[in-house]
């Protein structure tokens, strides 16, 4: 599998940012990508207080958008988050992935919401505007299954076991770490995620913007099953391009029997979704 990561420039305008991945899948058409991902709010400047003016419910005219653009390019389009509104007028952080033919393939609100305080550092708390999601996701796609996540939803590894649990080779995540966390935990906690669970990791992220209120690390990139980098950007708008196989997982699996050894007769991870 083929993937683009699109680490774009936000603009505050909604539009511009459609735009902008409009022209970008333009650009990239002739390098045949079967994957091109975006990352966490990449049409909406991450500030709180723009959540709730950004929503559009599933849908909407956002979603109408990106599903014509993978439907035009033949691509699997992880279109990173969005704010959706629902018919109670929740608003959450949700990540849309539709398929070759512009139908939703997969759909994930971020299950945990970023509440932070961190003396000296950075304060944010989501769940001021955004409702918490409440289903671990997974989707089928032709080259087997797929998890997907939010960028909080990392520091979490019973999501990712449940993931791998339920078949996912490779798990993708939109994200917008800090420039206090990015620096010290990005790199650490998506290497820990793909050894751990033995699986691809790719995580997209929206470039740093001084300007904004909140400047994300960007640092796009691609873990193999083995926890190695094999590809990342630095801070700065720009994409990514990267082959994974799914049976390296299996080869690993195989060489490392770390997700087949697992003893669930002594403990295990229990997904309770809703009924």
């Amino acid at each position: 599998m083929k993937i683009i990561q699109y680490q774009s420039a936000v603009h505050s305008v909604k539009k511009e940012n459609l735009i902008q991945l409009e022209k970008f899948l333009d650009r990239v058409a002739g390098e045949q990508a079967d994957l091109i991902m975006v990352g966490e709010m990449f049409a909406c400047p991450y500030d709180i207080n723009n959540f709730l003016a950004y929503s559009e419910p599933q849908g909407g005219e956002t979603f109408k958008f990106l599903s014509g653009l993978a439907r035009k390019h033949r691509v699997y389009l992880a279109a990173g988050t969005v704010p959706e509104i629902d018919a109670e007028g929740k608003v959450y952080n949700t990540a849309y992935v539709f398929d070759r033919n512009g139908e939703l393939a997969g759909k994930h609100r971020k299950v945990h919401l970023f509440d932070i305080d961190i003396p000296g550092g950075q304060y944010f708390k989501e769940s001021t505007i955004l409702s918490p999601g409440e289903q671990v996701t997974v989707f089928d796609s032709e080259f087997g299954k797929i998890g997907l996540c939010i960028c909080f939803d990392i520091r979490f590894n019973e999501m990712f076991r449940i993931m791998t649990n339920l078949g996912a080779r490779i798990i993708l995540i939109p994200a917008a770490f800090n420039t206090t966390t990015g620096p010290i935990h990005w790199q650490l906690l998506l290497q820990a995620r793909a050894l751990d669970n033995q699986c691809f990791v790719a995580a997209t992220s929206p470039a740093r913007n001084k300007n904004a209120s909140y400047q994300a690390w960007g640092h796009s990139l691609v873990v193999n099953p083995w926890g190695k980098i094999i590809g990342e950007l630095d801070e700065l708008p720009g994409h990514l391009t990267s082959r994974v196989d799914f049976q390296e997982v299996e080869s690993v699996r195989e060489q490392l029997p770390v997700v087949s050894n697992l003893r669930s007769d002594l403990y295990e991870v229990v997904y309770k979704p809703p009924v």
